[in-house]
């Protein structure tokens, strides 16, 4: 909010309010918020819900990363869907997917990867940087 506090010749003097407190603001003219705590504290409330999704999202794509990387540790390796499950390894989560030049697909969390095989099998791979 913001209300005269003055007037002179040429222009109309504003105060601003803080959006979180509602205490005045002193400082620069493009200052939005009285204090560090205030701006966090609101940008926090505001932006709740997409960082929620975001921070599960990351949860679960780094639970997947650690899976693949403790059930793959030289680089290139076989495992069962039921080993990967019983992990908590959930298929819905990857980074990316790579199709070979002859169709087979590949899915990747950042750099280890899983194909899936005949038989709930998988072919588990590294890819280097």
């Amino acid at each position: 909010m913001e209300w005269p506090i003055g007037m002179n010749s040429k222009k109309k003097i504003m105060e601003k309010q803080c959006p979180e407190c509602g205490a005045r603001i002193v400082g620069r003219i493009d200052k939005k918020f009285c204090s560090d705590a205030c701006r966090n504290s609101y940008n926090n409330k505001f932006n709740k819900d997409s960082k929620n999704l975001i921070r599960n999202t990351n949860n679960r794509l780094r639970k997947n990363y650690r899976i693949l990387e403790t059930l793959n540790p030289d680089k290139k390796t076989k495992t069962s869907r039921a080993k990967l499950i019983e992990k908590g390894f959930d298929f819905n989560y990857f980074t990316s997917i790579y199709t070979t030049k002859v169709g087979t697909v590949y899915y990747f969390v950042y750099n280890q990867g899983y194909l899936p095989l005949e038989g709930d099998y998988y072919a588990l791979v590294k890819r280097e940087s």
